[in-house]
């Protein structure tokens, strides 16, 4: 008799561990690696001022997109020690030497956007300049619960505490040469204990898997890879975790365990950014500068695969560049290179529903599609959010301001979305 009305017990505790879990976006790409939020219902209709639960600035600039777990909200920035106070501003400007910047990891409490903590990680001048629409901190913090991991590229990675206290931080990574000083953005990924770093640029590239708890290093592997800005999907086939990295000469796979590469395929065009994405049968890679190429690989083959039937489909035309695809159910979105213009695919046969349609509003485009409730949210840089129905069939359903430029991917977790604008971090939320 006990074990029975134990039972309810345990499948309801059961069922609120999963529920936390699936509402939260600990990691720029999501619950699901792949762009969406399966258990959100945000707002359809919401600007600078409508349905805003809570709006606050952010000093500095960055084009990493926030990171939520629970009651609590990462964001990262640098900012120029000049002009520390001015929101939106690095102290960059054209002909003008780089400046002295505090890189930052601020944590805001979700309820009110009040500051819970805020911490410099360091106080550097960068040793290259940056892409006068990049940052200085453009990854993406992501975070386990317990800590929260943010990588400042050649500043260093750090790792603190929820409540704010540093746990480690690693500086020994050496100075990143990026391709004719475009800056650096690639976002780590946590899986399991390990922290997942790339590190591609135009010296020697490697992939990192780092010790979440200490900071150590678990296995390094080198690659013959020149400046790219893709970050790491774990991917689970068949019981054993790989680690798919995209590349300009290779898109690659990895033992998650031991780092040794187990597959690769040619094809990608110049500096990847885009990341990848997985539908359970097919790794998805593209990229969209100086040609175009998006590819499905099944995940179980060994060695260079190219040319062989572990490439299950491949198109040519209309690949995106800055932004990632994003994969809801069979279909597969992304823009054409850094445009507006938005395609949508079958995912398991490559087939098109629609090509590189041009939706009012979408013009330039960096942030990463994302999808809640039976829509995906498109973000264009001038802070215009068009909002379609997520379905074979193209139908934009609102269109929206935040009347700031808006370079990083949105977060929708349960009833609302985060906007990690220029100037400030938005809570979006019904207020009716």
């Amino acid at each position: 008799m006990r074990k029975h009305k134990l039972l309810p017990l345990f499948i309801a505790l059961l069922l609120s561990c999963t529920t936390v879990l699936a509402d939260n976006w600990a990691h720029w790409r999501g619950p699901t690696g792949n762009g969406t939020a399966p258990h959100a219902t945000p707002p359809l209709h919401f600007s600078d001022t409508q349905n805003v639960k809570w709006k606050v600035p952010i000093p500095g600039r960055s084009s990493g997109s926030p990171a939520i777990w629970e009651t609590q909200v990462f964001v990262v920035t640098a900012v120029s020690t000049t002009d520390p106070a001015t929101p939106g501003q690095d102290g960059r400007q054209r002909g003008v030497a780089t400046p002295n910047l505090a890189f930052k990891v601020l944590c805001f409490d979700r309820e009110t956007g009040s500051l819970q903590w805020e911490r410099t990680a360091i106080t550097a001048t960068p040793h290259q300049d940056t892409h006068v629409t990049n940052s200085f901190a453009s990854a993406s913090p992501c975070t386990d619960g317990e800590r929260v991991y943010a990588s400042f590229g050649s500043q260093g990675l750090f790792c603190y505490s929820t409540t704010g206290n540093l746990v480690w931080k690693r500086t020994d990574f050496g100075p990143m040469r990026t391709r004719l000083s475009f800056g650096e953005g690639s976002s780590p990924t946590l899986e399991g204990n390990l922290l997942l770093h790339p590190w591609d640029h135009e010296g020697q590239s490697y992939l990192y898997a780092i010790d979440k708890l200490t900071g150590e290093t678990v296995w390094r592997t080198a690659r013959d890879e020149p400046t790219a800005w893709s970050t790491p999907l774990v991917v689970d086939h068949q019981g054993r975790k790989q680690v798919v990295l995209n590349g300009q000469n290779f898109v690659r796979s990895y033992d998650l365990k031991t780092g040794q590469e187990l597959w690769r395929c040619a094809g990608q065009t110049e500096r990847p950014v885009s990341s990848a994405v997985f539908d359970g049968e097919h790794v998805i890679v593209g990229s969209g500068y100086r040609g175009a190429f998006v590819g499905a690989f099944k995940p179980d083959g060994h060695g260079d695969i190219g040319g062989t039937d572990k490439v299950a489909w491949t198109i040519e035309r209309d690949a995106p560049d800055i932004g990632s695809p994003m994969l809801s159910e069979d279909r597969l979105y992304f823009y054409k290179g850094k445009s507006g213009l938005l395609s949508c695919v079958d995912a398991k046969t490559g087939k098109f529903h629609y090509s590189a349609e041009r939706l009012p509003g979408l013009v330039s485009t960096y942030a990463s599609p994302v999808a809640a409730d039976g829509r995906v949210y498109l973000t264009d840089r001038s802070g215009v959010i068009v909002v379609i129905e997520d379905s074979p069939k193209l139908k934009i359903l609102a269109t929206s301001s935040m009347r700031e430029t808006v370079d990083t991917t949105l977060a929708p977790v349960d009833d609302q979305i985060f906007i990690r604008g220029e100037n400030h971090l938005f809570c979006i939320e019904s207020q009716e």
